[in-house]
């Protein structure tokens, strides 16, 4: 028997095994507009035997993006563009998920291949908001900090993405609370240098990410699971850390969260990351023994026999596989035979199944 090929059940979706894809930005959508590559894209990875398959970092409103080219879901027209692709991942037997995003001050960026540079404003740029109005390196957008008012507003436009989401066939929600992005800028003392109630302390820090995670909680339904992936770490001295990761996961059980998505890093460019296999699968473990909620472990996942391990020691409940999913979007077909594990392959393709 394989754990990681077994089912999950989490409130009530029930997920075919513990092979997740983890949201991967693919720069490719304009004005926000899914379009044939994002259908492709995903649709290969459900076609491939994932349990869930997640679209990339969706914003919530059009200065959310990290580039021009991001996803968004801030309009009607947002939920109509991704419809088939909801429609098409839940026929191959996959759970259809989205990553609900806010850039912050990672925002009007070039797409990676196009150097990662801010985008000017005679280009399309706008200028990126943040916790504080501290850039995320040289060179980099100035931010504009938060006012009160405007979060009040940013939460309702998460849950209002949230119910767009619901609309368009989605089935899981995940808040992205990682990697730099807006929710981990107030998060972490580093980027967050307010001194109202949004700053300072632990609970002043995080009251945005939970209002957050509360309105979308109470916009989604409650048959259906909300994740949150953060950054169990900054891995820079005086930033975000586990212990503090520890305590915000336990709020966020508390607020109605069912699994948190266990990812590091991204705040600043500076930080020395021990990069390896398995190197974050250590927070997702720490998480799900000291809170007792279910965990999924990221980064450097490549081997069946090692993500096995993962799920059947506890570490994490499921894997959440990226680049190894961008080599092989058929991962879970061959590590399924490769656990001895007779997994169903689409008729279309049993004419290729090993015998």
């Amino acid at each position: 028997m394989s754990r990681l090929f077994s089912t999950l059940r989490l409130r009530e979706i029930e997920f075919r095994n513990r092979v997740f894809v983890s949201p991967m930005c693919q720069y490719s959508a304009r004005n926000g507009l899914a379009n044939a590559w994002h259908l492709v894209h995903l649709g290969a990875r459900a076609v491939g035997g994932a349990g869930l398959v997640m679209v990339e970092a969706t914003a919530v409103t059009p200065e959310g993006r990290i580039t021009p080219s991001d996803l968004g879901l801030w309009s009607d027209a947002h939920t109509e563009a991704l419809r088939p692709i909801a429609c098409f991942i839940k026929e191959q037997g996959a759970v259809p998920a989205i990553q609900l995003a806010h850039a912050g001050r990672k925002a009007s960026t070039e797409a990676p291949w196009k150097g990662g540079g801010a985008v000017p404003a005679t280009a399309g740029g706008w200028q990126p908001l943040s916790a504080s109005g501290l850039e995320f390196s040289p060179g980099s957008p100035q931010p504009r900090a938060l006012d009160g008012a405007e979060l009040d507003v940013l939460a309702r436009q998460f849950a209002d993405a949230a119910g767009r989401a619901q609309d368009a066939g989605f089935e899981v929600v995940e808040i992205h609370m990682a990697h730099g992005y807006l929710l981990h800028e107030f998060l972490s003392p580093l980027s967050n240098h307010r001194t109202d109630d949004y700053g300072g302390a632990l609970a002043n820090r995080a009251r945005l990410p939970l209002h957050v995670a509360v309105a979308v909680r109470a916009r989604w339904p409650a048959v259906w699971p909300v994740f949150v992936r953060i950054s169990a770490s900054d891995w820079v001295e005086g930033g975000w850390d586990l212990e503090q990761s520890v305590t915000l996961a336990r709020w966020l059980k508390e607020a109605g969260i069912d699994l948190i998505d266990c990812s590091s890093g991204g705040l600043v460019p500076n930080a020395i990351i021990p990069a390896g296999p398995g190197f974050q699968v250590p927070f997702a473990s720490a998480i799900r023994r000291q809170v007792g909620i279910a965990t999924g472990a990221v980064g450097f996942i490549t081997d069946a026999e090692q993500a096995e391990q993962i799920v059947a020691t506890g570490a994490a409940d499921v894997v959440l596989l990226a680049r190894e999913l961008l080599r092989d979007p058929y991962w879970p077909l061959h590590a399924a035979r490769k656990l001895g594990i007779d997994l169903a392959w689409p008729p279309q393709y049993l004419r290729a199944k090993p015998g």
